[in-house]
């Protein structure tokens, strides 16, 4: 297969598997100046599976990065209201969206962590009617990602800027499954056994997961009624998507109050173009109350305060450490890959999709049963080579998930 042929294979892939994209529906693509030459394969693909409209909305890093260092104070609680229009016009015509990421890891380095987290909690504010859509499958979505040169270059520092981007392009084929002209087949084999995961974990129905490694030793409790997920989703109209491309993971929602431990992160946190590494979070009746970072505590920090949700986990997702793109050998600095390499928690609201019945609660009756809701919801990797991890039965038996960073084999 040609390059070409494969960048042709994966736009087909992400239309037609990952947003699995219908007869006359509306796409709107949200991607970066970095990503044009393939958006432009994607919109190609989109139109040819009967797309009604494809809206494209490109941002670029230059500007993004001279909004937070030349923008006046005001502007950073300051979001324009056409965003929450523009992302309602996806609900309002049952559309599909799509995030085409080619993030600097680095955009933002130096940037006052301040600035970050009050646009942020700004925009998430305007678009929560957007992210309750996203959150309950109420649309079809999918992220998918290509290089970019200062993407390439952070991944593969010691390569000239046209290998590095190459480089990165070969690993994102590989761990898509691109390369043969199978990769949709491929793909239904892959979340077919992704369920099966998803399915024995619930017939277990474990009260609570206990996690160890070095820098790790946390006990999860599991809400009643907590529903064990894989990469693949349906909307509200019957459709099933995988929302982020590529996807190892099956997970599910935490009890909001019965977290208590310490956890220490594997891979780097890039948030909002800053990483944040070498952290460790003590936890006690679900909170964080203790917080240390060796790089980017303050914007750690100014995230968890975003709100009293965001001292919470609202997701917990296993990953063999034996997978593809653990296997690839190398730190993306993304979350959309790094996050499928390893087991990781998330800060902040929960899927409210991984509880039974949680689709049709209002914030107040997730809290009530023990799901957590906040403005953010944030990834972070926490998977080793050495984790154990083990269910905890309703009459506190224990059994092996994960043995040295792998599934045990009980769930082989």
């Amino acid at each position: 297969m040609t390059f070409h042929h494969n960048l042709k294979e994966y736009a087909d892939l992400i239309v037609q598997v990952g947003l699995n994209l219908q007869q006359g529906q509306y796409l709107q693509i949200q991607t970066t100046t970095d990503t044009l030459d393939f958006t432009r394969l994607v919109v190609d693909a989109a139109y040819e599976v009967g797309a009604s409209h494809v809206d494209v909305q490109l941002s670029d890093p230059y500007m993004t990065r001279s909004f937070y260092d030349h923008a006046p104070e005001s502007s950073f609680e300051d979001v324009p209201k056409w965003i929450a229009h523009q992302r309602d016009e996806i609900i309002d015509r049952q559309g599909a969206l799509l995030w085409i990421d080619a993030e600097d890891p680095d955009l933002l380095e130096g940037v006052d962590a301040s600035k970050i987290s009050r646009q942020q909690k700004a925009s998430s504010l305007l678009l929560k009617r957007y992210r309750k859509a996203v959150m309950n499958d109420e649309i079809t979505w999918s992220i998918a990602a290509v290089p970019s040169k200062k993407w390439a270059m952070k991944v593969f520092p010691d390569l000239s800027e046209e290998q590095a981007i190459q480089a990165l392009w070969e690993k994102i084929f590989e761990v898509v499954r691109i390369g043969s002209g199978t990769a949709v087949s491929q793909w239904k084999t892959h979340i077919e056994n992704l369920n099966k995961r998803a399915d024995y974990l619930n017939s277990r129905n474990y009260t609570a997961l206990h996690y160890q490694a070095e820098g790790t030793d946390i006990t999860v409790g599991l809400p009643e009624g907590h529903i064990w997920m894989s990469g693949s989703s349906v909307s509200d109209r019957g459709v099933a998507f995988i929302a982020n491309m590529p996807t190892e993971e099956v997970y599910t929602a935490p009890s909001r109050t019965n977290v208590s431990g310490y956890v220490t992160n594997s891979k780097p946190f890039i948030y909002q173009g800053n990483r944040i590494d070498g952290f460790t979070l003590h936890f006690e009746e679900g909170k964080i109350v203790n917080v240390t970072a060796e790089h980017g505590e303050d914007l750690l920090k100014e995230l968890i305060a975003t709100d009293e949700g965001a001292t919470r986990i609202g997701e917990i997702a296993l990953v063999p450490f034996d997978s593809p793109i653990s296997n690839a050998d190398i730190i993306f600095y993304n979350t959309l890959f790094d996050e499928n390499a390893s087991n990781h928690f998330a800060l902040g609201e929960a899927y409210p999709t991984t509880l039974s019945g949680g689709k049709q609660m209002s914030e107040e009756e997730l809290i009530a049963a023990d799901v957590n809701v906040s403005l953010i919801h944030e990834d972070f990797m926490i998977g080793t080579v050495d984790m154990t991890i083990d269910g905890i039965g309703k009459d506190g038996t224990k059994e092996a998930i994960f043995r040295n960073g792998n599934w045990a084999n009980a769930i082989e």
